[in-house]
């Protein structure tokens, strides 16, 4: 018995050392929470094929702008999408390639069920 409890002793000594701190797992959770709604994950998705214009993502989801930009502002303040003005246009992009391989893991573990 005493053997068995020195070997979990390892296997929790080593998995705390390698553990994120709870600061950054809180955050963690706060960026999935954000994952957590189906119309901001169908914008991440379709800012993952490019970048794109409020009235295109407008047509494209079949939405209105207001309820799009909202969603847009809930993205940004998150640091997941980010933004760029041309003229009195503004694109929309993924941040980075970390939320693209966030969105496409989700969908890869969705369909291989």
């Amino acid at each position: 018995m005493a053997d068995m409890h020195l070997e979990h002793a390892h296997i929790i000594q080593q998995t705390k050392a390698n553990m994120p701190n709870d600061q950054v797992l809180t955050k963690v959770a706060e960026v999935f929470k954000i994952f957590g709604d189906p119309t901001r994950i169908r914008i991440l998705a379709a800012l993952s094929e490019g970048e794109m214009c409020v009235c295109c993502l407008c047509d494209l989801l079949e939405m209105s702008q207001s309820a799009v930009s909202h969603q847009l502002s809930i993205l940004k303040a998150a640091n997941l999408i980010k933004s760029r003005r041309e003229g009195k246009q503004i694109y929309y992009s993924l941040d980075d390639a970390h939320i693209g391989a966030i969105l496409c893991t989700g969908i890869a573990h969705v369909l291989e069920r």
